[in-house]
């Protein structure tokens, strides 16, 4: 299952409320109860924040399991970016945004739906080198740090944290999504770097995660609809049932991330 980079055409979008209980889409009630109800097929495009990159597709892969009809194709970036291709046109059925406000400029079908919440962490190479304790560290002129560009959801949350713990920080680097900031850490070309924790779960002993109270100033909520352009609504439709179920829901739980 791979990335998929998408040419851009031209196209307007529009404004969706954001709901926390079930999406509706394809003409239809999504219900959080389980998957597909009916047989559906075809090339499945999925627009996805790049912090949902391990959790999608595994979900993807248990998703063509239960659909056998249907091969999925993900398109992992900042959600900014992501609703910008939309509106230019970029085909895509399914958009799971990590900010309420990037799915909200582009059209879609029905209500999207909260499906899950994330938290920043202070992400710091294996030793952390630069003893880095808490947020106000950041400040610290001697350390490399990194931060996403705040036009991006884990730059915005950033901000929202280090303005909330009353720290200005100097960032050496501004990224354009949360993994290119982690790769940062990981890559030893900084001390530091406030990134999503399921970042730093998946990143596994790469990377050591530091807590911090101010990231419950900062959580984001992750949305997920139907594109009103999308080419195979019906297993648009059928995914997002898949994500809201229980298969789903325990994959994000378990990639970290809190549940609505």
């Amino acid at each position: 299952m791979a990335a998929v980079v998408l040419m851009a055409a031209g196209c307007g979008g529009s404004s969706a409320a954001v709901s926390g209980s079930a999406a509706t889409a394809g003409g239809g009630s999504i219900q959080a109860a389980g998957g597909s109800t009916a047989a559906v097929g075809g090339e499945l495009t999925v627009f996805a924040a790049a912090s949902l990159t391990e959790s999608f597709t595994g979900l993807g892969k248990g998703f063509e399991a239960a659909n056998p009809g249907v091969h999925v194709r993900f398109n992992f970036a900042a959600s900014s970016a992501l609703a910008q291709q939309i509106n230019q046109g970029a085909p895509a059925d399914v958009f799971a945004s990590a900010s309420p406000t990037n799915i909200a400029q582009v059209s879609v079908t029905g209500q999207p739906a909260v499906f899950a919440r994330n938290l920043l962490e202070i992400a710091v190479p294996p030793g952390n080198a630069g003893k880095v304790t808490g947020l106000a560290d950041l400040a610290r002129p001697e350390l490399k740090i990194a931060l996403c560009a705040e036009q991006v959801p884990c730059g915005a949350a950033a901000r929202t944290a280090l303005h909330a713990a009353g720290v200005t920080a100097a960032p050496d680097t501004l990224e354009q999504d949360v993994k290119a900031t982690l790769t940062k850490v990981v890559l030893g070309e900084v001390d530091a770097a406030l990134v999503y924790r399921t970042d730093v779960k998946a990143a596994g002993d790469k990377v050591v995660g530091i807590p911090f109270p101010e990231a419950a100033k900062a959580v984001n909520d992750y949305p997920i609809a139907v594109l009103a352009q999308a080419p195979h609504a019906a297993a648009a439709t059928a995914f997002v049932a898949y994500l809201l179920s229980e298969p789903g829901r325990t994959a994000l739980a378990d990639a970290g991330f809190d549940l609505p």
